[in-house]
């Protein structure tokens, strides 16, 4: 069902280069530093290719949930005003999809998303592997060997928890996940 439109998703990627403006994460090497819309972009193209491979998923719903993943959470904009901009059903799933920080725990900041994952359509269960899948190229160059490997343990549990809302991109995340090994040191 790839009911997305070309021109929301332009529209929805200005306001989202806004609203990501400035914001940077780190590279693989030391001192490179990426522009963060780059992994809003990653994370949208997974959508997209996973639409060609899941006839039955929301495009609209998924592309837009890709493109708004971590506003809530990254930027100023709130759940109302993405429910405004946006409706009821894509301001849920950007919420699901934004960790609670006040849970000061970081794997009890996982569980309670995940758990407020399963709760919503499998189109935001395809936004977070598709979150993950492109987490997993290469770390930042100055992770240390038990941050990736408990990335790679908590990359696990969020297979294991939403790998039957889309099998083509839970297969994906299977081969990164397996794949992420090699930055073990």
């Amino acid at each position: 069902m790839n009911n997305w439109s070309i021109d929301d998703l332009q529209k929805t990627w200005h306001l989202v280069s806004k609203l990501h403006e400035g914001q940077k994460y780190g590279g693989e090497e030391e001192g490179l530093q990426i522009e963060y819309i780059n992994h809003i972009g990653s994370v949208t193209f997974e959508i997209i290719n996973a639409l060609n491979h899941s006839p039955a998923l929301n495009g609209d719903l998924a592309v837009k949930c890709a493109l708004l993943h971590d506003t809530i959470e990254d930027t100023e904009i709130s759940f109302e005003k993405v429910k405004v901009l946006f409706g009821q059903e894509v301001a849920n799933g950007v919420s699901a999809l934004t960790k609670d920080t006040t849970l000061k725990d970081k794997s009890a900041q996982m569980e309670h998303s995940l758990s407020r994952i399963t709760q919503q359509p499998k189109e935001v269960w395809s936004v977070k592997m598709a979150d993950r899948i492109c987490n997993l190229y290469a770390p930042p160059y100055y992770w240390t060997n038990e941050k990736i490997i408990e990335y790679h343990k908590e990359s696990l549990l969020i297979y294991d928890t939403l790998k039957e809302g889309n099998i083509y991109l839970a297969n994906r995340l299977k081969e990164k996940i397996e794949n992420y090994k090699l930055f073990f040191k």
